[in-house]
């Protein structure tokens, strides 16, 4: 039953990525409904990551899913397609955002340069549901950089570019939204006050 996919009462063969991809360049509904229902909810937890309400999320996985359609010729098989599908999505994110937010907003520069920087490995703990819900808790600058920096693996000059803001704003925000972090998952007693060397931060995927 792994080779097979039930759909509207009836089994279908399980297609296979290159299969799927020959189709939807071809606007083929079929191969476009498997590439939603196999992508879109790991794509949806990444939306929410960035948003400010499920709502917002799904707006945000629809108006990805429509560059996806119609961008999907550009796709070269360079590297992995999922890959390709989760950079359109966290663009469509930032690009959602930017029309409604600044991000150079709820910026504490003095608190945030005075704060230890340490390039800290991202731990298990962020695998957790509350993990997730304590950072959508963070203002929308601090919580974009965070997960474009931590998560998404862009460069603090990247994150620049794609918000409008100044490299060092971005490391500013990424070292504030550390704290406010560390706070909040310590009052939900989600970790326990570490020590100066605990690693607490985690790469969510």
């Amino acid at each position: 039953m792994n080779n097979v996919i039930y759909l509207k009462g009836k089994l279908y063969p399980k297609m296979t990525e290159q299969a799927i991809i020959a189709g939807c360049l071809h606007n083929d509904p079929f191969s476009q409904r498997e590439l939603y229902s196999r992508y879109s909810p790991k794509m949806l937890s990444v939306c929410y990551r960035f948003a400010q309400s499920r709502e917002d999320a799904e707006d945000m996985l629809q108006e990805a899913f429509i560059k996806i359609f119609t961008q999907i010729h550009t796709f070269q098989n360079k590297g992995a397609f999922e890959g390709w599908i989760r950079r359109i999505i966290v663009h469509t994110c930032i690009n959602f955002l930017k029309k409604y937010k600044k991000f150079n907003e709820n910026v504490d520069l003095q608190y945030a340069q005075n704060q230890p920087s340490k390039d800290e490995t991202i731990a298990s703990i962020m695998q957790g549901k509350q993990v997730i819900e304590s950072i959508r808790l963070l203002p929308v600058g601090y919580k974009t950089v965070l997960n474009l920096y931590a998560i998404e693996g862009y460069s603090h000059k990247e994150i620049g570019e794609m918000l409008d803001i100044e490299e060092s704003t971005s490391r500013s925000q990424f070292t504030r939204a550390k704290a406010m972090l560390e706070t909040i998952l310590i009052k939900k007693r989600i970790i326990e006050r570490p020590k100066e060397d605990f690693k607490w931060l985690a790469v969510l995927n």
